[in-house]
């Protein structure tokens, strides 16, 4: 088990699970998860020679929840990643490894602090450069407009998904995470109108697939018994803010080595269906990006498919020195 510390990294304090010595390497988790999604890489990354620090991202288990749903903004996210690494490598910088919503606060805190990080590795959602406009535009035109359900316009108004899916979080995170992993059907996440719930139409599993176990369960519902979804859901709630912050670097590349890892049967890869070819969209933002797609793999990259992860993922990172 790796050592656990509270760390003070500036505007808050976090919770991370440390292993290793050498060169940091910081890994970001999504939603709805924890410093705990990365169970099957932290161990082989520090045996390799990096010291390793998966943190609880704000509004997460063992870290700090502000309350305002400003808080939540990119621009703070990215101040987190600093502080975490000036409080443990100073000045020397780091490497970051990122999944789900983690993807996107790896790629856009090596995007605007190319000094602080040396190189990035993206799992299931690409980078695609600094927003044309904000992704509120995008899904209200896509989903909404058309009077359909899409679950970040769900996510928008504070209290509804919260109320919605904190009394049962073990249906929630069932239902959640089986719906869009490599071995759901393909009706497992449902077209429906806009008005519904997120969790309308999504069925339970008769067996939980092989990467996901009870105990895993047990330990996801325990964390969000103790923090609740407010924080986790207040990152959705920022895109407007996001834009602002980015949108002026626009035209920027980002020059770092870069990994990323998608999954053919993974929605995100493809940024809900806006791009056919992920890879190659972000070579036009990430020159010296390493693509690779997983098939048959669904959103939850490095948990359903760990040694395909860890291989790429070790391999590129030997070639970093």
């Amino acid at each position: 088990m790796p050592e656990f510390r509270r760390i003070d990294c500036g505007e808050a304090t976090f919770r991370v699970a440390l292993e290793g010595t050498g060169p940091l390497v910081i890994m970001v988790h999504g939603f709805p998860e924890s410093w705990y999604s990365w169970r099957h890489q932290i161990g082989p990354v520090a045996a390799a020679g990096y010291q390793v620090a998966a943190i609880d991202v704000r509004g997460y288990g063992g870290s700090d929840k502000p309350e305002a749903v400003s808080a939540y903004a990119m621009e703070h996210l990215v101040g987190d990643l600093v502080g975490l690494k000036q409080a443990l490598s100073g000045e020397a910088p780091a490497i970051l490894v990122g999944h789900d919503w983690g993807a996107p606060i790896v790629w856009n805190s090596a995007f605007v602090r190319p000094d602080q990080f040396r190189a990035v590795a993206g799992l299931s959602v690409p980078f695609a450069g600094a927003p044309s406009r904000p992704f509120t535009e995008v899904f209200r035109e896509k989903f909404t407009a058309q009077g359909l359900f899409f679950y970040q316009e769900y996510f928008q108004k504070p209290g509804r998904a919260e109320a919605e899916l904190e009394p049962d979080l073990r249906r929630f995170l069932t239902l959640f995470l089986c719906s869009i992993s490599g071995e759901a059907p393909s009706d497992a996440w449902p077209v429906k109108p806009v008005d519904a719930l997120l969790l309308d139409g999504l069925k339970a599993p008769t067996t939980l697939p092989p990467w996901l176990t009870e105990a895993d369960l047990d330990f996801y519902v325990g964390e969000f018994a103790a923090s609740g979804l407010r924080g986790p859901l207040n990152r959705y709630r920022n895109h407007e803010a996001d834009f602002a912050w980015l949108s002026p670097l626009a035209g920027r590349t980002l020059d770092q080595p870069a990994l990323y890892i998608g999954g053919t049967r993974d929605p995100a890869s493809t940024l809900f269906g806006q791009v056919a070819d992920p890879v190659a969209m972000m070579r036009r933002f990430a020159p010296h990006v390493e693509g690779h797609m997983l098939e048959g793999c669904g959103h939850w990259t490095q948990q359903e498919r760990p040694e395909a992860v860890n291989r790429l993922l070790l391999d590129w990172l030997a070639r970093l020195d």
